[in-house]
């Protein structure tokens, strides 16, 4: 594969990852519109989200993309317009569009090169001629709306400078369109390939011909490959609009000079070309007529217009023109003199537009792979660190002392700004479902309203991928099993619409996730029933309320009566708490009958790297994670003998001996040898509940790499994974919400 299939190959890549974010970012603004119909900041957002979408489809060619998404944002064009408006036959078809759009980048990446298949065209055709009906509908006295996220239509310098006298009204007798292209030296830098816009622009029209300028071009010796020195002239044959062409060139407008004249253009237009172009005036107009722009004749004309008195400043001929330059010009010479708006308008639209371009700026892509690289390194410079700090304790050198401990101090700093770095809201997981949500309860006939609460709360990127799909679950779950129809609700004197709330927060060194809903609640005697039914329990078992609720994590357990494609087989909820026991977390679930039901999910903030607390029992060493660390206390031979709780500041509170529940016979026997021992106890407190681990020694923080157990010991009890110490000792790190789950 040589460089440039593998630069497009990369550059494919980058595309569907962006799209995949912006297709996501049109579902959310799609369904907050449904709420907010008339919001016009929300609707330019969504508009300019595709425009996007399809402007870097173009670029690799993607035609299918192109072609599907133009029609879509033309539909969106006459929302912003208020040449329409939103219905829900038109919002639902514009959610389709955009799962199309969905499927055409997928298909893009995955088989570029073959037609796509029946299905989706058809779906897409079915989808082109519902939104050809929208385009057919006009609203009368349909008013102007400029923000600052409106399209920047690419002016000529004809346009601009609005006051212009012409000398002449003669037409040149070229049939095609003419482009003039400068691109500024730094655009490669900026992550633009002038190659790529002319593909575009073959998307649009046929280049007839393109004529390259190398005026600037320097000595072989200082050329730098990283800069771009040509400037580039087109004949264009196209049907297509101004603004048609203009856009395919809109992400490079601000590394850029462009002027683009249409066909039989006025003589006087390319004289303004000529005087805006950075080039000698007789070298450019001999490059229009090479490229065919221009007969002899015409140019001659045109020069003898060269005295004509023009401000060049009015026609914006800075060689380095930007996108800022082009904004003002066409904000103060149009728009403030058209009286479309209020300077003082066009002032706050600019700050908002320049905001923008800051944040913008202030993001970097960085490869999920190279991240994970980056932190396993970062785990085993932990690692060694620790090695480090070992050894010099042993030499008892004060100096070598110091400076270790400024390199622990600096490790510890580095780790916790890696982690930071896989840290995300899982609000962009949350909002998934509003979606989920909007189309199940339309096809159930259920009215219901999905509230989010503690979407800004961070986790580990890791986390919240393998979280998604017990959440779906757990959704899905409550809509179908939990959310009664409205004429039930009701006549059982609630609200015709239910309440699903999704919220998020911190709790004790991990995050917490509740699905709450208001409807039906679990019914004890249908559940023991139905695990009866199944062979699930006995049917003289005697269970606890929790421990009957606990059944539908059963495998095989469903109450539904039939089989749907939402739910019915009895292996959602047996998934949901395998997945959450794989990423060492804990599910619970609460509900009474009539009211609704709360699962409460409890998961490690990370999956990496945490501060552990090092404990010793007999011979062996353990890691305690130091977020679930209350306190440590001593407990005397003699209160020990009272029995397996001790009373804590007046609180009853279990303990267990480590050495028991781990067989260490070193510890036992060294506690039987030893009249008048005390006891070390670890408090530890998870999900509201304390308990006390017994040990030997007490050995202090220790920075805790998390190395996964192999599937030997994956079924340890009280063990969720394993460290590497200083030493080289491999200690085992105690899972502590288990052991909590024993005592309590």
């Amino acid at each position: 594969m040589n460089d440039e299939t593998d630069y497009l190959a990369e550059g494919r890549q980058v595309f569907v990852e962006e799209s995949s974010e912006l297709l996501q970012q049109a579902e959310y603004i799609l369904l907050k519109l449904e709420d907010e119909p008339d919001n016009d900041e929300l609707i330019n957002d969504l508009f300019r989200t595709i425009h996007t979408i399809k402007g870097s489809a173009g670029l690799f060619g993607f035609d299918d993309v192109v072609a599907f998404t133009h029609v879509a944002e033309s539909v969106m064009d006459q929302l912003r317009d208020k040449e329409i408006f939103l219905n829900d036959d038109l919002m639902g078809l514009l959610l389709d569009s955009r799962d199309q759009i969905s499927q055409l980048v997928a298909h893009a990446l995955d088989n570029a090169e073959v037609p796509i298949g029946d299905s989706l065209r058809e779906t897409g055709e079915e989808l082109l001629k519902n939104l050809h009906q929208y385009l057919d509908i006009k609203t009368p006295n349909s008013s102007i709306v400029i923000t600052a996220e409106s399209e920047l239509k690419v002016l000529t310098e004809s346009e601009i400078a609005l006051e212009l006298t012409e000398p002449e009204s003669e037409k040149v007798t070229n049939d095609y369109w003419h482009i003039s292209i400068r691109f500024n030296r730094n655009v490669l830098a900026n992550g633009m390939d002038p190659l790529s816009f002319f593909r575009y622009l073959e998307t649009v029209g046929d280049i007839i011909n393109m004529t390259t300028l190398t005026t600037d071009l320097p000595s072989l010796n200082d050329i730098n490959p990283e800069e771009s020195y040509l400037g580039f002239e087109i004949s264009l044959a196209s049907t297509a609009s101004k603004e048609a062409i203009a856009e395919v060139f809109e992400f490079v407008l601000a590394d850029c000079q462009l002027q683009i004249l249409s066909p039989r253009s006025k003589l006087s237009d390319y004289t303004q070309l000529i005087y805006a172009l950075p080039e000698e005036n007789i070298a450019i107009g001999e490059t229009l007529v090479a490229s065919g722009a221009l007969t002899e004749d015409e140019l001659l004309k045109a020069l003898e217009y060269q005295n004509v008195d023009i401000d060049k400043q009015t026609i914006v001929t800075e060689e380095n023109i930007t996108l800022d330059k082009i904004t003002n010009a066409l904000m103060d010479d149009v728009i403030i003199d058209k009286n479309i708006v209020d300077a003082s308008n066009v002032d706050t639209a600019l700050d908002k537009q320049k905001q923008v371009k800051e944040v913008e700026q202030q993001s970097v892509r960085v490869n999920a792979e190279k991240l994970g690289d980056l932190i396993n390194l970062v785990g085993e410079l932990v690692i060694s660190s620790a090695h480090t700090e070992l050894k010099a304790k042993q030499t008892e050198q004060a100096e070598l002392l110091e400076t270790v401990e400024n390199l622990t101090r600096l490790v510890e700093e580095i780790r916790d700004a890696t982690l930071s770095l896989r840290m995300v809201q899982i609000g962009d997981t949350f909002n998934r479902f509003k979606r989920v949500v909007r189309d199940l309860s339309k096809d159930m006939g259920k009215k219901i309203d999905l509230q989010i609460v503690g979407g800004d709360t961070e986790l580990d990127k890791t986390v919240v991928e393998k979280i998604s799909d017990p959440l779906m679950h757990l959704i899905r779950n409550s809509l179908d099993h939990g959310i009664e129809k409205p004429n039930i609700r009701t006549a059982n004197g609630k609200s015709e619409t239910a309440t699903v709330k999704l919220e998020a927060y911190h709790d004790s060194g991990s995050i917490v996730i509740e699905i709450t809903d208001d409807g039906a609640g679990l019914n004890p005697e249908i559940l023991t029933a139905k695990a009866i039914e199944n062979g699930i329990i006995s049917a003289n078992q005697q269970l606890t309320l929790p421990e009957i609720h606990r059944l539908i994590f059963a495998p095989g357990f469903s109450t539904a009566k039939e089989i749907t494609n939402i739910s019915g087989r009895g292996v959602g909820m047996d998934v949901v708490n395998k997945n959450i026991d794989a990423l060492r977390g804990q599910i619970s679930v609460n509900s009474e009958l009539g009211e609704g039901t709360s699962f409460t999910i409890r998961l490690p903030l990370t999956l990496a790297i945490i501060d552990g607390f090092q404990v010793q029992v007999g011979q062996s060493s353990y890691v305690i994670p130091l977020d679930l660390v209350e306190e440590c206390i001593a407990l005397d031979e003699q209160q020990a003998k009272k029995g397996e709780y001790i009373n804590l500041r007046g609180e009853v509170m279990p303990y267990i001996h480590l050495s028991e529940i781990f067989n260490d016979e070193d510890s036992l026997n060294s506690t039987l040898d030893k009249p008048g021992r005390r006891y070390n106890i670890v408090v530890v407190e998870y999900a509201g509940q304390k308990a006390g681990l017994v040990v030997d020694e007490l050995l202090g923080e220790h920075q805790t790499v998390i190395k996964p157990l192999g599937k030997v010991f994956q079924n340890l009890k009280g063990i969720s994974g394993a460290t590497i110490l200083g030493s080289g000792e491999v200690a085992m790190i105690i899972d502590v919400p288990s052991l909590i789950r024993r005592v309590v």
